[in-house]
């Protein structure tokens, strides 16, 4: 997708209709959209580049949302604290809540970075368990 705006509503758009056709729970769905949304527009404001990437996959359990940037920005995305008054630095606390998990990785063999996010797919009353982080993947969510 370009690096616009209209790239935002375009991959939560995209998101929507494939989790609606893959019959993924309502409320999975829902906050998918979200995720996509933060993480798209976190590619946009922070990257500085020309195109930006969307891929969703359906695992057996969980789906996993991925962003590609060109990374041609200063620094990686972290989960931040802000303040009551700060107008921004809470997307990724969206998506640290509604994620069971998340991370940066870099593409291989060429420029950027990923952002993901996997949600579980768990029906309704299922309890998925406590939230894992891979060793070295800080509680915080770093990116």
């Amino acid at each position: 997708m370009p690096a616009t705006p209209a790239s935002v509503r375009t991959a939560r758009g995209g998101v929507r209709e494939l989790l609606t056709a893959w019959a993924v729970d309502d409320d999975v769905r829902d906050n998918a959209v979200v995720v996509t949304s933060e993480l798209v527009t976190n590619a946009l404001t922070h990257a500085a580049g020309d195109r930006i990437v969307c891929r969703l996959r359906l695992l057996a359990d969980r789906i996993r949302i991925e962003v590609e940037d060109q990374a041609r920005g200063p620094g990686l995305p972290m989960l931040r604290r802000p303040g009551p008054d700060d107008q921004n630095g809470r997307g990724l606390l969206l998506v640290d809540t509604l994620s069971s998990d998340w991370a940066v990785t870099r593409p291989p063999g060429r420029p950027g970075r990923v952002v993901w996010a996997e949600l579980v797919t768990t029906p309704h009353g299922t309890d998925p368990g406590p939230r894992l982080r891979p060793q070295g993947h800080p509680p915080s969510g770093s990116a």
